[in-house]
């Protein structure tokens, strides 16, 4: 073989050892070949399915913890209000009761002064609370004119809220001013709490009632308006609006007239 022949031979040998190199390259580098179109829509269902079963765990869960959750929110709630509760109605101590005592009438406010030092004095203040002369304010007309004063509501008389013994009874009784207690013989009788409310929130009343010197049934004398010195006969009163309704006598009949308070004045 002629030289040529034989380089000749030699490159073609190369150049096919070359092309299948490339070829082995070429398949190593080619990516791979995908999926079947069922795979991703299989893991797409599995996904859903998977967090449609995570959904329903999780509102189960939901369901069972929120009632607990609910109890422990309203518990403190409800604490806090039998708390509150506890806190505006206190206790009555016990044996502790409001007394009423006999004083002279018109020395009850000395009276209640005098009270007030010895219990601060002789160390009563754990058995003798308040001591509370009953007044309230009531509108007077005088001279056809209104006038607001203070007026005891029962003269003569004190209230005293106390734990009754043997200390506490002397302390009061040896008051100067003081004429007893008011009881059955000589044992004093407590008043009833809801006697004790009821002049206490008479006491408290913002608007003052009208004091007047006539009652129904009473011949008055109109001072103003139309009817001035006509006379009439009281048929109803009306403090809260401080109005009276009079039956006044025209032409042989009684004709039924409202009129302020300060309109009329008894003969």
């Amino acid at each position: 073989m002629s030289e040529e022949a034989k380089t000749l031979a030699e490159d073609t040998q190369e150049a096919e050892v070359v092309e299948e190199e490339g070829q082995g390259a070429e398949e190593q580098a080619a990516p791979p070949e995908p999926l079947p179109a069922e795979a991703p829509a299989a893991e797409r269902l599995e996904e859903e399915a998977t967090d449609v079963l995570e959904e329903q765990a999780e509102a189960e869960l939901v369901k069972q913890v929120e009632p607990e959750l609910a109890e422990q929110e309203t518990e403190p709630e409800e604490a806090g209000e039998a708390v509150a509760e506890h806190e505006e109605e206190p206790a009555q101590q016990e044996g502790r009761y409001w007394y009423v005592i006999h004083s002279y009438s018109g020395y009850e406010n000395k009276v209640k002064k005098n009270l007030d030092s010895r219990i601060e004095s002789m160390g009563m203040l754990d058995y003798i609370f308040e001591v509370v002369v009953p007044t309230e304010d009531v509108v007077e007309l005088r001279d056809g004119r209104r006038r607001t004063v203070e007026q005891r509501i029962f003269p003569g008389y004190i209230l005293v809220d106390m734990i009754l013994n043997d200390e506490s009874w002397f302390v009061v009784r040896n008051t100067p001013g003081v004429t007893g207690f008011v009881g059955s013989g000589n044992e004093p009788t407590p008043l009833r709490q809801e006697e004790a409310d009821s002049i206490l929130r008479r006491m408290e009343e913002e608007a003052p009632k009208v004091k007047v010197s006539f009652s129904i049934g009473d011949v008055v004398r109109i001072v103003d308006g139309p009817f001035s010195d006509f006379m009439g006969t009281v048929d109803d009163l009306n403090l809260e609006k401080g109005k009276v309704r009079l039956l006044v006598s025209f032409f042989g009949r009684e004709t039924p007239v409202e009129l302020d308070f300060l309109q009329v004045e008894t003969e």
